[in-house]
């Protein structure tokens, strides 16, 4: 695990199973219709309970109709450590025209705003659009750390992780953030 303090908070980045986590919060990198799916997405789903979980994205769907990229939501966590879930769609890779690179920053930034909102101090993250939506690791890395310090120094959460799957990750990560920090 690696640790940076930024302005009165502090950044960490560390491998490991983001479902584990005692914290206010975790992000869950989700789809636009909040149905759950594969990778931190159907581990979230998974460890927090199916069945309520399910339950609380349908009612949020209900009032909203979708989740677009950069939008996020709470439910509370049920099952999991962390007390709540922030739900966050991030952007799908197309190149990096389509205002990827934009939608990505605000999934950061919209989850810290609203754990703000709710009083929640600590945060954990994925890394979000890295998996099946093909953002390339080094260039999401650079977009995250800048957001997520940006939400540190204005005092949104006072301790941001990064939770990684796996030392190669890790190694991105952490060279992305001696650059950008």
């Amino acid at each position: 695990m690696e640790r940076w303090k930024i302005g009165d908070g502090h950044l960490f980045i560390r491998e490991g199973d983001i479902t584990t986590l005692d914290v206010d919060c975790i992000v869950n990198a989700a789809n636009s219709r909040l149905r759950g799916g594969g990778g931190v997405d159907g581990a979230i789903h998974r460890a927090a309970g199916q069945d309520e979980l399910q339950a609380a994205c349908r009612d949020i769907i209900a009032d909203i109709g979708s989740l677009t990229p950069g939008q996020a939501v709470i439910t509370p966590g049920f099952a999991l450590p962390a007390r709540h879930i922030i739900h966050t769609a991030g952007p799908i890779w197309h190149g990096g025209s389509q205002g990827e690179a934009e939608h990505l920053a605000r999934c950061y930034r919209a989850s810290m705003e609203l754990a703000k909102a709710h009083g929640l101090a600590t945060i954990a993250f994925p890394a979000i659009s890295c998996g099946i939506y093909g953002y390339p690791e080094a260039e999401a890395a650079r977009i995250a750390l800048t957001a997520i310090r940006r939400g540190l120094l204005d005092g949104l959460v006072s301790e941001a992780m990064m939770v990684l799957h796996g030392p190669q990750s890790f190694h991105s990560w952490t060279e992305a953030a001696r650059d950008v920090l």
